[in-house]
């Protein structure tokens, strides 16, 4: 009888032991998967205020409490920001359709990028300006926007080119505090897709 019950003892401790174990291995094993879906904090939006192709002043406090995908362009880019306003234009249907979140382009061309010119070029791609912003005002405001707040190469070229401005053509993500969260390559798919997946958790988290 004594065999029985010790024996029974050691069946149940053992049963609670592996239980306790997995349960451990559980626990240790969430944070780790939580830190890897966590989407770090690399640096803050300076102030700004330009206009936007509608003709209304923009800045920086008109966007808190959104969250934003930032981009830089100009409308006689030959190349490179027509590919990147057409991977734009094809996450306009994979973003969630909120009030809460915008795309917004600011032009290195703010001479010849007027308000009309940009709503032109806005059409062109499609681009549903409720929810997509473009801006344009002062030059030397917007090269230090882009290099110093976003930390994105700005550079003007050799005019007779058929590039004559030099720029990022990653696509930036702004909280609801303005603070930069993430940079992708707009010219990979891959990158578009976490794009994806970051905008719709940083919408989720807490203001």
């Amino acid at each position: 009888m004594k065999v029985k019950t010790i024996l029974n003892v050691g069946v149940v401790s053992t049963f609670f032991v592996i239980v306790g174990s997995i349960l451990m291995i559980v626990m240790r094993g969430a944070p780790t998967r939580a830190s890897a879906m966590e989407v770090p904090v690399l640096g803050s939006v300076p102030e700004f205020s330009l206009t936007e192709a509608n003709g209304t002043t923009l800045q920086r406090a008109d966007l808190l409490g959104k969250v934003w995908i930032a981009s830089f362009l100009f409308t006689r880019c030959g190349e490179a920001c027509p590919l990147m306003m057409q991977q734009e234009a094809r996450l306009q249907p994979d973003l969630p359709l909120r009030d809460d979140l915008r795309l917004v382009s600011f032009s290195v061309d703010p001479d010849w990028d007027t308000p009309k010119v940009l709503t032109e070029y806005a059409h062109t791609f499609g681009a549903d300006q409720s929810r997509w912003l473009f801006l344009t005002g002062d030059k030397k405001q917007v090269y230090h926007l882009a290099s110093d707040g976003f930390h994105l190469a700005v550079l003007p070229a050799d005019p007779a080119k058929e590039m004559p401005i030099l720029h990022s053509t990653k696509l930036v993500l702004v909280d609801r505090g303005g603070a930069i969260r993430g940079y992708y390559d707009s010219s990979d798919p891959a990158e578009m897709q976490k794009l994806v997946r970051d905008v719709r958790q940083v919408l989720a988290e807490r203001s």
